[in-house]
């Protein structure tokens, strides 16, 4: 099989398998999200390093323990710029210390065909990228989940009408499926914590309130900054056309919660995205 070996682990987490699991697991069981009442079709996770942005993270996978998706969707941001609009791996499966995530070749193919249609453009492939917004996701969904398979989206762009677009050839693409939509996203950058969390707490009504238009337009009014403003809102768009119908915030978080001393810290949101019974 033609695997896309980790250029994290080591670094972004542990590269033992068992401190790993060990870790992960920690946080999970720190978390305490509420029961949500209905069908939860995605979730906002932050992608930093383990340590810093685990804790929240956990929140947002405890929420879903014990799925049993068969395709889950990760969209993050492609932090190294590209003149391709959105990106997918060129490899077969992921592979993490805690095992091989295979990719779903049909679903990418698919989605590849509903975006060309929509925007003009589909997946390009990326092989040996060094992405990492992806990737960290996996421990946490390893943990919590049956076997899976995944399928990676990483926008370059993430305008409003490529975060709409993809949105619109994620639903059609995994309708009637079981599927779990995951948004990879940080939240302010290199902010002091002060002016972070009147940032994040802004960005975060955006996300509840469930309106992907105001998440993409919070950077352009200066009110409020997501590395992966157009992933949140493209699991947004798709997550509504699937049915869901409301966001609950599970938790926040800043990287000055394990370095109060830092004069600048990153922002971090954990929320879950739902349909009532």
């Amino acid at each position: 099989m033609d695997i896309r070996p980790s250029p994290i682990a080591g670094s972004w987490y542990p590269a033992n398998p068992v401190r790993l699991r060990r870790e992960i697991d920690r946080y999970l069981e720190q978390a305490d999200p509420p029961v949500l009442p209905g069908r939860v079709w995605g979730v906002l996770a932050p992608h930093a390093g383990l340590r810093y942005s685990g804790p929240v993270a956990a929140w947002a996978f405890a929420c879903v323990r014990g799925g049993t998706p068969d395709i889950v969707v990760i969209a993050s941001p492609w932090h190294r710029g590209d003149e391709t609009p959105l990106i997918t791996t060129g490899h077969a499966a992921y592979e993490t210390p805690l095992g091989i995530v295979e990719v779903d070749a049909d679903v990418i193919a698919r989605l590849d065909h509903a975006l060309r249609v929509r925007l003009g453009s589909g997946l390009a492939r990326r092989r040996y990228d060094d992405e990492h917004a992806v990737e960290i996701e996996l421990p946490f969904l390893q943990r919590v989940l049956s076997p899976f398979r995944l399928a990676p989206v990483m926008l370059a762009d993430q305008r409003a009408v490529t975060a709409a677009a993809l949105g619109a050839a994620l639903a059609e693409t995994v309708r009637g499926h079981d599927v779990l939509l995951v948004a990879s996203s940080d939240l302010s950058h290199y902010e002091p914590e002060p002016v972070a969390r009147q940032l994040d707490a802004e960005l975060l009504r955006r996300v509840a309130a469930f309106d992907p238009d105001a998440v993409i337009a919070a950077e352009q009014e200066g009110a409020g900054y997501a590395c992966g403003s157009g992933a949140i809102a493209a699991v947004l768009w798709a997550c509504r056309a699937l049915g869901a119908d409301r966001v609950t915030m599970l938790r926040y978080g800043t990287s000055g919660d394990v370095e109060p001393a830092a004069p600048w810290v990153v922002g971090y949101g954990a929320a879950a995205i739902w349909q009532a019974a």
